[in-house]
């Protein structure tokens, strides 16, 4: 009689993991590409979801590939955050010249970064990525 209880929690544990989508759940800072290289470990993981379970293993797939997660980072345009310190000033303010030296310098771009503009607000977690406390 103890088996039926496990034996339900663990398929439920299954199905939630398929239901999620590997690449989302193991990657999501992977969230938002467009195209790119599959990962083939992602896409094995979700390949196993779909002989195992076809519903779970098809909504893995389609969670990863229209999330993103699937596609492998492209790494020509990877620059850690650390590397940015530099071009920001204690206020938070970024200089447009230290920026384009340091895009240049890091991932040979010559970006027209004069002509940037502010989108959003940038979020705490952001600016303590950069080293930034954000004023009150």
């Amino acid at each position: 009689m103890r088996l039926k209880p496990l034996a339900a929690a663990l398929l439920s544990a299954t199905m939630v993991t398929q239901l999620a989508a590997c690449g989302t759940v193991f990657y999501p800072e992977r969230r938002g590409q467009m195209t790119g290289e599959i990962d083939p470990a992602v896409a094995v993981l979700n390949g196993i979801g779909l002989l195992l379970y076809v519903v779970p293993g098809v909504i893995a797939f389609a969670v990863d590939f229209a999330t993103g997660a699937i596609y492998l980072p492209d790494r020509r345009f990877s620059l850690a955050p650390e590397a940015l310190h530099p071009a920001v000033d204690a206020k938070g303010e970024v200089d447009p010249q230290a920026l384009k030296a340091i895009l240049w310098q890091e991932l040979q771009l010559d970006l027209p970064v004069e002509q940037a503009q502010r989108v959003s607000q940038p979020q705490p977690a952001q600016l303590a990525t950069l080293g930034i406390v954000p004023r009150a």
